[in-house]
């Protein structure tokens, strides 16, 4: 495993496995049947058409065993993180907007653009669903004080109708979330989700990705538990 870990995005088959470990002096490798090895691990490494290659169960193991920050990419480790969540998502379409982002992350190249739009959609979920399972009253209070149209919400898909930014101040005021919290999802996640999901010239890499999932899984999707309950 610590071999696929070199050059972590190319997959490798057996025998170039078995090189690679002797040119690293394992000289007992090439005795090995390095395939039953990674069968029996558990998941930890799967076996595509070109090779064998680690999982993001393999990288995160791998990641708290040894000291391995440069052999896991900024996208890989962001995966980690998000799929530390899975377990404690019970709301389907949550866990299905957070699996889908994780599986951008960790193609190669990464998905970058999708992961942040995929992200920030999980995250709204959990905040929707909070409202809807535990502050229903409060906010359609706030937000018929805001705008004498606003129909009254019932479920996730009727908070939809808002929009995120207007979503986000009546949360804040509402004590759902903090003035801080709010900013930093504003200025910092919902515009590179708004850049990421409409056509234009912005470029930026997996570095930038990893911190705006960084902030929803800091600020969002660790406040709040599977029961919509804020920790």
């Amino acid at each position: 495993m610590l071999l696929l870990a070199q050059d972590v995005a190319a997959p490798k088959q057996a025998a170039e496995i078995r090189i690679l470990g002797a040119q690293l002096g394992l000289l007992e490798i090439e005795k090995w049947n390095v395939d039953t090895f990674l069968y029996k691990s558990r998941g930890k490494a799967a076996k595509l058409k070109g090779g064998w290659v680690l999982t993001t169960e393999g990288k995160h193991h791998l990641a708290q065993t040894f000291d391995l920050k440069g052999a896991i990419s900024p996208a890989n480790a962001a995966a980690i993180q998000l799929r530390t969540l899975i377990p404690n998502l019970k709301d389907d379409p949550t866990k299905t907007f957070v699996d889908e982002a994780i599986r951008c992350l960790e193609v190669s190249p990464p998905l970058l653009r999708a992961a942040v739009v995929l992200s920030w959609v999980g995250a709204i979920s959990v905040l929707q669903t909070h409202v809807v399972k535990k502050k229903l009253k409060e906010f359609n209070a706030e937000a018929l004080a805001r705008d004498p149209k606003w129909k009254s919400a019932r479920t996730t898909d009727d908070l939809g109708v808002m929009k995120e930014d207007a979503f986000l101040d009546v949360l804040q005021r509402i004590s759902i979330i903090g003035k801080n919290v709010k900013q930093e999802l504003k200025d910092s996640c919902l515009k590179l989700r708004n850049a990421s999901g409409h056509p234009n010239s912005l470029v930026f890499g997996e570095n930038r990705v990893a911190s705006h999932v960084e902030i929803l899984v800091l600020n969002v999707f660790s406040k709040f538990d599977a029961e919509g309950n804020k920790r």
